[in-house]
């Protein structure tokens, strides 16, 4: 397949969303590496395109080992249903949690330090039903009993944070962030849904948001990986959203264990339904100048794949 084909016009409502590959060229090119650093699928529908995505770095198999432990932090920080496009995709949870039960874990928790009610957070997006139907766990977030204080030494704001136990606990755990648009941060990718995992947000927008959201992924515990759910993607009025008329259908899986690459490549994509700069998204850069990856995607070797 060639890059014209891997981006090209998509619709929702019978609004047309032409992607210009010539654009995007640095989100998707094709390193010399013989190891793949990022995937991006599209095309298909949430379960299949996550299933090969993950084939491409040797399957479940290759993060989860029989026993294990695992953590799932999708987005699920509004009372909103999944057409809304304001949290992660129910389908890509609850078939990760599938997968991850079949490769033999012990269990599989999930949460999110919600910013409305988390009960109706976990009901209306539609993930709780997924995830118990998949036989994995909801396990709440909204008490500080459930969070540890830990250092963040490379943190250049922020110096500590107080993390939720499950995240501790683990033997490995996965960052499933929604591609949409912020109002404050810009956008909510990868990097951004770190803030779920901390009890007391508060700090960040009063400090310095980009940074601290910077300073956070520096925590010593990395994800498996970061795997962006940019089915329905929201392109105004984010973090919430108010209809339908904000979201686009863009139909795609990209992941990483880089959060700042898979990121990059995650804005780039973005601003071919709306615009958007990379540099006013600025903990991105800001993470790379901590050292948690590399904006430069011509350096890595990235899969793409149609479905």
């Amino acid at each position: 397949m060639n890059r014209r084909e891997f981006l090209r016009t998509m619709a929702l409502a019978g609004a047309a969303v032409a992607i210009d590959m010539r654009s995007v060229t640095s989100a998707f090119a094709q390193g010399s590496r013989s190891s793949v650093d990022l995937v991006a699928v599209m095309g298909g529908e949430p379960a299949p395109m996550l299933n090969r995505m993950l084939a491409e770095y040797g399957g479940i198999e290759t993060f989860v080992k029989k026993g294990a432990k695992v953590v799932l932090k999708p987005n699920i920080g509004w009372d909103k249903t999944p057409e809304l496009g304001a949290n992660t995709n129910p389908e890509v949870v609850g078939e990760m949690v599938k997968l991850c039960m079949a490769a033999g874990a012990a269990e599989v928790q999930v949460f999110d330090n919600t910013c409305d009610n988390w009960q109706r957070c976990y009901a209306s997006s539609g993930i709780e039903a997924a995830v118990k139907a998949a036989g994995g766990k909801m396990v709440p977030a909204a008490d500080k009993s459930y969070y540890v204080e830990v250092p963040l030494p490379g943190g250049e704001k922020l110096k500590n944070a107080r993390i939720h136990q499950s995240i501790l606990d683990c033997d490995v755990w996965f960052n499933i962030p929604v591609m949409k648009h912020h109002s404050g941060a810009k956008m909510s990718i990868a990097m951004k849904n770190y803030m779920g995992i901390v009890y007391d947000r508060q700090i960040f927008h009063s400090t310095d948001l980009q940074q601290c959201i910077a300073d956070v992924a520096t925590y010593d515990k990395k994800p498996a990986l970061h795997i962006v759910d940019a089915y329905r993607v929201m392109v105004q009025n984010g973090p919430r959203g108010k209809s339908e008329n904000d979201v686009v259908l863009l139909k795609s899986l990209l992941a990483s264990a880089d959060p700042v690459a898979v990121d990059t490549a995650s804005v780039k994509m973005f601003a071919q339904a709306k615009p958007m700069i990379l540099a006013n998204v600025s903990h991105i850069g800001k993470g790379e100048a901590l050292g948690l990856g590399t904006t430069n995607i011509d350096t890595l070797n990235v899969k793409r794949i149609r479905m």
